[in-house]
C-alpha cells in the first residue's frame, strides 16, 4: 500500500505544478499576456494558492528562472555544483572549454525560453529588468571564475593578450542565451551542433 504524501511533499508538488504552468504560459503568451489567474487555472489550483505560495507573478518568474537554470530546487550556487567544479578542476585548457560549452548547453536547453521571457519583459517592467540584470551579472561571475582557472592553466598566456576579465566577456557572449536561441531556435541548429561550435569558438578565441 502506498504511503500517504506528507504535507511537505504535497506543497512541493503544488509548487512544481504552478511553475510548470507558468513556464508554458510565459513562453507561449509572454510576460504581459499571462496573469496569475491564468497560471492558477492551468495548474488547477486556486488563485490564492499561487499568491500564498509565491506572493506575486514576479516571484513566480524569479523562482521559475532559478529552477530551470539549476535543474532542481536545491539551494546550491552554480559554482558549487559538480559540473562547475569539473570545469574548474579540468587539467587541460581545451577540455575545460569543452566542459564549459557542455554545461551551458544543458542549462540553456532548459532555461533559454524563460530567459527570453525575462529579457523581453525587462524593457517594460523595472522589477523584471532588475531580475535580468542580476542574471547577467551572475552569468559573468561564473564565467569570470572559469576564466581565472583557464588563465592559471595556461600560465596567463591566453590568445591575443586576453586576461581573465576579457576571456569572461567572450565566454558570456559565445555561451549566452541570445546566441543559443539565434542558432538553435532561429536557424535550426541542434543543441549538439551548437555545443561543438561553442567549444570550438572558445578554443579559437582564447587559446594560443
Amino acid at each position: 500500500m502506498t504511503a500517504p504524501m506528507t504535507r511537505a511533499e504535497k506543497a512541493r508538488r503544488t509548487r512544481q505544478r504552478i511553475l510548470d504552468a507558468a513556464a508554458g504560459l510565459f513562453t507561449e503568451r509572454g510576460w504581459a499576456g499571462t496573469t496569475v489567474e491564468d497560471i492558477a487555472r492551468t495548474a488547477e489550483v486556486g488563485v490564492q494558492t499561487v499568491y500564498f505560495t509565491f506572493g506575486n507573478k514576479r516571484a513566480v518568474l524569479k523562482e521559475l528562472l532559478d529552477t530551470v537554470i539549476a535543474g532542481d530546487f536545491d539551494p546550491v550556487a552554480t559554482l558549487e555544483r559538480p559540473w562547475a567544479r569539473e570545469v574548474i578542476d579540468a587539467p587541460d585548457p581545451a577540455v575545460q572549454l569543452s566542459l564549459q560549452a557542455a554545461g551551458a548547453r544543458r542549462i540553456l536547453q532548459r532555461a533559454a525560453p524563460v530567459l527570453e521571457v525575462v529579457r523581453g519583459a525587462a524593457g517594460a517592467d523595472p522589477e523584471v529588468a532588475a531580475l535580468w540584470q542580476t542574471n547577467q551579472e551572475q552569468r559573468h561571475t561564473v564565467q569570470l571564475r572559469f576564466a581565472e582557472a583557464l588563465t592559471a592553466k595556461t600560465g596567463g598566456a591566453l590568445r591575443d593578450g586576453h586576461d581573465a576579465a576579457s576571456a569572461a566577456d567572450i565566454a558570456v557572449t559565445v555561451l549566452g542565451p541570445e546566441t543559443f536561441r539565434l542558432l538553435v531556435a532561429g536557424r535550426g541548429w541542434t543543441p549538439d551542433r551548437w555545443e561543438r561550435w561553442a567549444a570550438d569558438a572558445l578554443v579559437r578565441q582564447l587559446l594560443p
